[in-house]
């Protein structure tokens, strides 16, 4: 239920799901240079969720975290993940099997490193978080493979 509105000169308007406000609201589309995002983010933030880089596996911070809380976009504080939905893949990175909702996030094909993979993006900013695969645990059978990099966590 991604609403979009751009009308002449205006900023783009979108409904996303809040968790603390348990319903949808509406936030502007977050659009900044590379400038912009380089000074707002670390090295390595900008390189995962801004250049689509990805970080070490087993070495990252969030691959072991247990806490319960929501995992945001680093990028725009966007919801993304609850830790209800994160389980153990044994890839070394956090992966979750749903996003917090379907219009928080969207999918982009990805033929990069010679293969065919889905891109998950941030909706609301288009930052890289990572790939979704068709190989997660019942009933949904996905596994949303992202980057620490690209998230903040906040604990419940």
């Amino acid at each position: 239920m991604t609403l979009f509105c751009e009308c002449a000169g205006a900023a783009a308007i979108l409904q996303f799901y809040s968790v603390a406000r348990k319903g949808y609201v509406s936030m502007e589309k977050v659009r900044k240079s590379d400038e912009e995002w380089r000074s707002a983010l670390s090295p390595e933030q900008f390189e995962v969720t801004r250049r689509k880089g990805t970080e070490r596996p087993f070495a990252n911070a969030y691959w072991d975290k247990h806490d319960r809380g929501i995992y945001r976009c680093v990028c725009c504080g966007l919801d993304l993940f609850r830790s209800e939905t994160k389980y153990e893949s044994g890839t070394g990175w956090p992966s979750f099997t749903a996003p917090v909702a379907p219009e928080n996030i969207r999918t982009a094909e990805d033929r990069s490193w010679f293969t065919r993979r889905t891109e998950v993006l941030c909706a609301r900013c288009d930052s890289h978080l990572g790939h979704v695969f068709e190989d997660g645990p019942p009933p949904g059978g996905l596994r949303y493979c992202m980057n620490s990099a690209a998230l903040s966590f906040v604990k419940e």
